[in-house]
């Protein structure tokens, strides 16, 4: 007896990206890495391969899509983040863009430490010594202790029941830096404030009205419903709101850790441990460097 056939399609064929003639957003380049070593201490050849390699090139292959033939096609991340943050129309596009431009942030802040044990060897600093005394000085006075602040984002981030990052931020107006959180593609930037996502609505219920109110008046505002917010300019920063300076982000999706730190079942690798390790390669340097402490900062 003959059975008909059922044609499954190779998985080649279902995963293959589609073929785009035209590009103009490309995968930034992360000239301190060696993708065959990965980060040196956090991420395996595999796990940078997933984390940036192939994530980033499917989040510009949507953002290449989204803004073709749109104003904001030739636009950077940033740029195109600001201007779609307030548009429900534009959501999709905005989710490519900020995320494009978070997981940059927080690959771009890590060190290569076979570099930092190079110099390291000529007489340069290591561990908690790499900051610089000028910002170690502001974040012990703020934070009570460079411990203290490990232990902070360390429980920010464990605290995080779905994905997104945690970040350092500065005060625009003053030296102040405080530690925040935004979920899934949320924006710390002034410009992206009605899309800041701070807060994980799967954690709050129906009696949360305060919190679901005001998520709602945001989207609302954003809009530009009865406010006229559309019509804003595109840096003004939120009612009752803080203009900040990103500094520093440990990216929190599990698809950045769980290839190689699993899921952390008895307390072993997992989550916490990614987030340990990512203390150990941050680059203090090029925080220190956004943080400008001693000159006045332009708004985001």
């Amino acid at each position: 007896m003959l059975r008909p056939r059922l044609r499954i399609p190779r998985a080649t064929r279902l995963w293959r990206p589609a073929i785009s003639t035209r590009r103009i957003h490309d995968v930034p380049t992360l000239k301190h890495f060696d993708p065959e070593e990965g980060v040196p201490g956090l991420l395996s050849p595999q796990g940078f391969d997933i984390a940036w390699t192939q994530y980033m090139q499917y989040i510009i292959e949507g953002l290449n899509a989204s803004t073709a033939g749109k104003e904001f096609e030739e636009q950077d991340t940033l740029s195109i983040l600001k201007a779609t943050a307030r548009d429900p129309s534009n959501a999709s596009l905005f989710n490519y863009a900020s995320m494009a431009h978070n997981n940059a942030f927080f690959f771009e802040n890590l060190a290569n430490l076979n570099l930092t044990r190079q110099r390291a060897g000529k007489g340069e600093d290591a561990g908690e010594d790499r900051i610089p005394s000028g910002l170690k000085h502001e974040l012990v006075k703020q934070f009570s202790s460079i411990e203290t602040l490990r232990r902070e984002f360390l429980a920010t981030a464990m605290g995080m029941f779905g994905p997104g990052f945690v970040w350092l931020v500065r005060n625009a107006q003053t030296q102040d830096l405080r530690i925040l959180v935004t979920y899934l593609a949320g924006t710390p930037y002034t410009a992206g404030h009605w899309r800041r996502q701070g807060v994980d609505m799967n954690n709050q219920g129906f009696k949360s009205q305060g919190t679901v109110q005001q998520y709602i008046g945001r989207a609302s505002a954003g809009a530009g419903a009865d406010t006229g917010a559309k019509f804003l300019s595109q840096n003004q920063t939120a009612p009752g709101g803080i203009d900040v300076i990103p500094l520093l982000c440990l990216n929190t999706w599990e698809h950045v850790w769980l290839r190689d730190y699993g899921i952390g079942a008895g307390g072993l690798g997992g989550k916490r441990e990614y987030i340990q390790r990512w203390w150990d390669v941050i680059d203090w340097n090029k925080v220190d460097g956004l943080a400008n402490l001693q000159n006045p900062q332009p708004k985001t």
